[in-house]
């Protein structure tokens, strides 16, 4: 298992589009992915999951991974979390 704590600094947070790309990009790993803050933990390629974590600017999440491609898809996910994707 890979995990990496992360702050997050897109300015919109994981909301709307930032969290469908987000998704869309852990979907392109075969590794099992996984969002924490704070108590709670959500599958990183569920949209709705995501969305309901509430992530805004500044928040600090941890991204879990295991599989085949677990530090790929940790370190793909971190740098979406560091800018506006649209």
């Amino acid at each position: 298992m890979f995990s990496k704590e992360v702050i997050v600094r897109c300015e919109s947070g994981l909301h709307n589009k930032q969290a469908t790309y987000f998704v869309q990009k852990a979907n392109e790993f075969d590794s099992s992915i996984w969002m924490e803050s704070g108590e709670r933990k959500m599958n990183a390629k569920s949209l709705l999951g995501i969305m309901s974590l509430g992530i805004v600017t500044g928040a600090v999440v941890t991204l879990c991974a295991s599989g085949p491609d677990a530090e790929a898809a940790i370190n793909a996910l971190e740098s979406l979390l560091q800018r506006d994707v649209y």
